[in-house]
């Protein structure tokens, strides 16, 4: 082999750009442990202040001036820190009183386990214990100060905190994700997937889907044909991807695929990478119908067929309408052979929430008919 050149000549040994590579990740890898360190030592950090004023004012009965006197020592000694006011001062009492075995929070098997995740995930967090332990430096200071006001119990936090570390949510995607009922929704689909894949894949792809899905994204306009729905979900991908969940890659929208000279078009056409497999996607802008299972069952058929390469899982369908009856769906499975689930899916919440609160139509004319009644008596 011929040693590499570069543009001025010198004349490199062989394996040199495979060597500086190697250093390239290297360097990369301490950055990214660099960052974690600096988390854990700054949660470590505000843990230390925290139990201490939780100590003084339980121990010396120090009143919130202290705090108070507190913030303004501080920040005139570190009058580059930004992190002593009296408000985040109160957020570090609150981390030291929520974290009381700070790194860790410890939760008994017994209350984990019925969270929605995978059993193969549940025994390598457990770790033949009958508790589990999360590093509270899996999320940042800024996570951590959000969660305890939207989350009251041990096993819910540390749920949020593994489910964040996760799937990489911000803190705004965290909090949204909160308050849509991620915890609700995560492996609530109705599908066939214990008798279709094996046990492994069948337990990662059961939490691989939830029910219902969140589209608001994509506005409160009532959205009535499918196509439609497809362009607005294709053109914010972004926040398509984050509510599908991790492990989605969009391949394509409209995909086509033809079978004996026809041509068939897949509404969406995606590849899980945790699966690895590839996922059908239907959409209906109606109620479930049991007859679509049938339209669906031919795509993953197609897919299987001319997609699929021999180093790929089974494809998996989702079938997302607008709404269901959950007993229609599950008897629409019976004796389905591929594997496919059966979700619903949001695009107006905001809106229904808001009509919800509105009067209504008639509410209003009887009141106006009250008020003639009345301004027509002498």
């Amino acid at each position: 082999m011929k040693p590499a050149k570069i543009k001025n000549e010198i004349q490199l040994p062989s394996g040199y750009n495979e060597w500086r590579k190697r250093i390239e990740v290297m360097i990369e890898t301490s950055k990214l442990n660099a960052a974690l360190h600096v988390n854990a030592d700054l949660l470590q950090l505000y843990w230390n202040i925290g139990n201490d004023i939780v100590l003084k004012q339980k121990e010396q009965g120090w009143g919130s001036q202290v705090i108070s006197q507190l913030s303004k020592d501080l920040s005139a000694r570190f009058p580059d820190d930004r992190g002593y006011s009296e408000r985040n001062l109160g957020y570090m009492k609150r981390f030291a009183l929520t974290y009381p075995d700070f790194p860790i929070l410890q939760v008994p098997l017994a209350k984990f386990k019925d969270r929605p995740i995978s059993q193969a995930a549940l025994a390598k967090l457990a770790n033949g214990k009958d508790w589990i332990e999360v590093p509270l430096t899996l999320v940042s200071w800024y996570h951590h100060i959000s969660l305890p006001p939207k989350i009251k119990n041990d096993a819910d936090l540390a749920f949020y905190i593994l489910e964040t570390a996760r799937n990489g949510w911000s803190r705004d995607t965290m909090i949204s994700q909160i308050n849509n009922g991620y915890m609700e929704t995560v492996g609530n689909s109705i599908n066939n997937f214990e008798s279709t894949l094996p046990d492994f894949q069948s337990d990662l792809a059961k939490y691989a889907f939830k029910d219902p899905y969140n589209f608001s994204f994509i506005g409160t306009l009532a959205l009535q044909r499918e196509l439609d729905i497809e362009k607005e979900l294709a053109s914010k991908i972004t926040e398509f991807l984050m509510e599908m969940g991790r492990g989605f890659a969009f391949v394509g929208r409209q995909y086509n695929i033809v079978v004996d000279g026809d041509d068939y078009y897949i509404d969406i056409l995606m590849y899980h990478l945790h699966l690895h497999c590839y996922v059908v996607i239907e959409l209906k802008a109606v109620e479930f119908k049991p007859e679509f299972v049938s339209k669906l069952n031919f795509y993953i058929s197609a897919v299987d067929e001319y997609v699929k390469t021999p180093a790929d899982n089974p494809t998996i369908g989702l079938l997302l309408c607008r709404n269901k009856s959950n007993r229609k769906a599950e008897f629409a499975l019976r004796g389905i052979t591929q594997p496919m689930g059966i979700a619903q899916y949001e695009t107006e919440k905001l809106f229904n929430d808001v009509a919800s609160a509105l009067p209504r139509i008639e509410d209003i004319e009887n009141s106006l008919d009250d008020e003639f009644l009345l301004s027509d008596k002498p």
